[in-house]
């Protein structure tokens, strides 16, 4: 699945887009959750600057970063005894850096600078030395490995992270404890994400198509959703907990990755490149696919047209409990699947259906004037989740792939050089804020409990194809029209095999 072809599928689906777009020699500093790292009336504010950025080839206005050299940008990244950068500058700058280099090109800048500017290398180095840098260093560390930790998937990066850590373990007892928790936790994460891919890997193998399932055993089928779940609000919870999930496993630099123009490591065979840089974004791309084809398949499904709009009914009520739930990816992809032509066409069944709620929620998440109503929505839950005091309250899931197409559409605006071939800083700002409120939803837990039953069935039961559903929408309700026709007895004779 390419992504980039992705972005510009959903470009054609949803147009008009706008943009409104100090630390103690003994202790750790303490990181902030990632909600106050970028406040709504600017970026940066406290960013540190001293008098060597003046002429060190960093632009500011109003104490804004908004641009600098590669070089100097990197120099304002490695910390010393007096100075630490701010943590929205070492987001952002981890976040976009790899539109330049591969992150271990940057680490191993990184690495030369601190042993380089504090003579870590030294032998006789001072201890009272390292003990002043290397809180410092092993906080920026820290956040590199916690923020972006399948950076560190690629030997390389390992290695050099290995190193300077050891140099660091050097000076302090302390500091070595420091050290091995930092890299247990990150050897646990990179196993916790294989694990993931695993899983992953073997529900997309069994996956298989309902209608080739049927015909070699057509009494194998006998469940619906409604048998398996009769309750609609359980529903939403389930599809939650999916959606949780797999959010989870995205990457804060997969949208980075997805967007690179011409990705240098296309030529290069390390065992970075061979590991796929946008993975989870794109199985959670797939996952929406899936809940879109799953809703139309059990609509279209059922004989009798009073089953079949019983089937409406019910996803009407699970896409209103996911908007109250403020899961709005499951919400547009039950929208989507009620709204696929095999779906819409079946007017007869839709005559038996109450559409008021339906309605209600179609006009939530509205496409035109750049979905307006669903961004006020957003914010809304946004907002609520700033102060909620429960996990409940917490829950933003966002219509992922118009996330997608945000920051696509901020890539492609903007240069990421100057005139001056200064980076533009500002732009990656920009992108750094959107991309960090949806690392604070993502690290939501979910609070509903796991029904193993209902999330098997909704990951691994097979559904129809896209000429499948409209074999089953023409043997639900008959053709309207010769070219209707004509396409039914294609399909019956390429999918049944009958003329």
């Amino acid at each position: 699945m390419n992504i980039k072809r992705t972005a510009q599928s959903i470009k054609k689906q949803t147009k008009n887009a706008h943009y409104a777009v100090d630390t103690g020699k003994e202790s750790m500093p303490q990181t902030p959750p990632f909600a106050a790292m970028f406040d709504s009336s600017g970026y940066n504010r406290n960013l540190y600057q001293s008098k060597e950025d003046n002429c060190g080839g960093l632009y500011y206005h109003d104490n804004n970063l908004l641009s600098g050299s590669l070089e100097a940008l990197i120099q304002h990244l490695v910390p010393n005894v007096d100075y630490y950068p701010d943590r929205t500058y070492i987001f952002t700058f981890l976040l976009s850096s790899r539109l330049f280099m591969h992150p271990f090109e940057l680490m191993a800048k990184v690495c030369h600078l601190c042993v380089e500017h504090q003579r870590l290398s030294e032998p006789g180095n001072d201890k009272n030395q390292i003990r002043k840098i290397a809180p410092k260093i092993l906080q920026l560390l820290t956040e590199w490995t916690e923020t972006f930790p399948y950076d560190f998937r690629d030997e390389r990066m390992m290695r050099n992270l290995k190193e300077l850590a050891q140099r660091i373990a050097s000076g302090d007892e302390m500091y070595r404890k420091n050290v091995q928790q930092l890299i247990q936790n990150l050897i646990r994460k990179l196993a916790c994400l294989s694990q993931y891919e695993e899983v992953l890997a073997k529900i997309n193998a069994t996956s298989t198509d309902r209608l080739t399932v049927l015909k070699t055993k057509p009494q194998s089928i006998q469940r619906d959703i409604i048998t398996v779940c009769s309750d609609p609000y359980t529903l939403a919870q389930q599809l939650t907990n999916i959606e949780l999930e797999r959010l989870n496993y995205i990457g804060p630099e997969e949208f980075v990755q997805a967007f690179v123009q011409k990705d240098p490591l296309d030529n290069d065979k390390s065992c970075y490149s061979d590991r796929k840089k946008t993975h989870n974004l794109e199985a959670y791309v797939e996952w929406f696919n899936r809940l879109s084809y799953l809703v139309a398949t059990e609509i279209c499904m059922p004989v009798k047209k009073k089953h079949r709009a019983r089937m409406i009914e019910y996803f009407i009520d699970v896409a209103r409990e996911c908007f109250n739930i403020g899961n709005f990816n499951s919400l547009m992809a039950i929208i989507s699947g009620m709204n696929m032509s095999p779906v819409s066409r079946l007017k007869k069944t839709w005559t038996k259906v109450k559409t008021a709620k339906f309605d209600i929620l179609e006009h939530q998440m509205d496409p035109s004037s750049n979905f307006y109503n669903y961004r006020t929505a957003l914010r809304g839950a946004a907002q609520r989740s700033l102060t909620a005091h429960s996990s409940r309250e917490k829950i933003v899931i966002p219509f992922f792939s118009l996330l997608i197409k945000d920051i696509y559409f901020l890539n492609e605006g903007c240069a990421n050089h100057l005139p001056n071939g200064h980076v533009n800083f500002e732009k990656f700002w920009e992108l750094a804020k959107q991309v960090s409120e949806f690392m604070t939803w993502k690290q939501v837990e979910c609070p509903f409990e796991r029904d193993r039953k209902i999330l098997q069935y909704l990951l691994t039961v097979p559904i129809f194809s896209e000429d499948a559903l409209y074999l089953a929408s023409y043997e639900s309700e008959g053709p309207e029209n010769h070219i209707e026709k004509d396409r039914w007895k294609t399909l019956r004779s390429a999918l049944l095999g009958r003329v």
